[in-house]
């Protein structure tokens, strides 16, 4: 008969032991992939110390089962797929960890932005061009907020109004 662990017990237990902090690491990484930072994170929050975190983080990336680029592509992926800019799916990468460099990466092999700035703004205020200034300062400020550039929120609303 399996003898059951209580959840509470197992994560605040003090735990230096690499072979228990690699069995956490893949239990987590069984549930989700993981940015490498963010796995250290939940390690160190689970009691294990930074160098046992280190070490398991290191193992998992030599055998490929832990990859910040992989992360980072699909993270780009389904966040574009939702609407968001570079500029916000670049901070919340950086939050998480993940290097600049694989960043960039994943950012270049993402979708075209300009275009997808013009889709959202579609999506949410319809396919016409804002009428007037007011109009035009309220999508600006929603396309800032999804972390769209101001060369992509140009872009996406058109032509600058004459001024006369």
């Amino acid at each position: 008969m399996a003898r059951r662990i209580n959840k509470k017990s197992r994560e605040h237990q003090p735990a230096d032991n690499t072979g228990t902090a690699r069995e956490a690491a893949v239990s987590l990484l069984a549930r989700r992939d993981y940015a490498s930072g963010e796995l250290r994170a939940k390690l160190e929050q689970r009691g294990y110390d930074g160098s046992t975190a280190a070490a398991v983080i290191a193992e998992l990336t030599e055998e490929r089962a832990l990859n910040d680029a992989r992360y980072a592509e699909n993270y780009v992926s389904y966040h574009a797929g939702r609407g968001h800019g570079p500029l916000r799916i670049t901070a919340d990468l950086k939050a998480l960890g993940v290097p600049g460099e694989v960043i960039e990466t994943a950012l270049a092999t993402g979708p075209d932005w300009r275009v997808l700035a013009r889709e959202v703004r579609a999506r949410k205020f319809g396919a016409q061009e804002p009428p007037d200034w007011p109009e035009k300062a309220r999508q600006a400020r929603f396309l800032q907020y999804r972390g769209f550039s101001s060369d992509h929120i140009r872009s996406a609303l058109g032509a600058d109004f004459d001024l006369d």
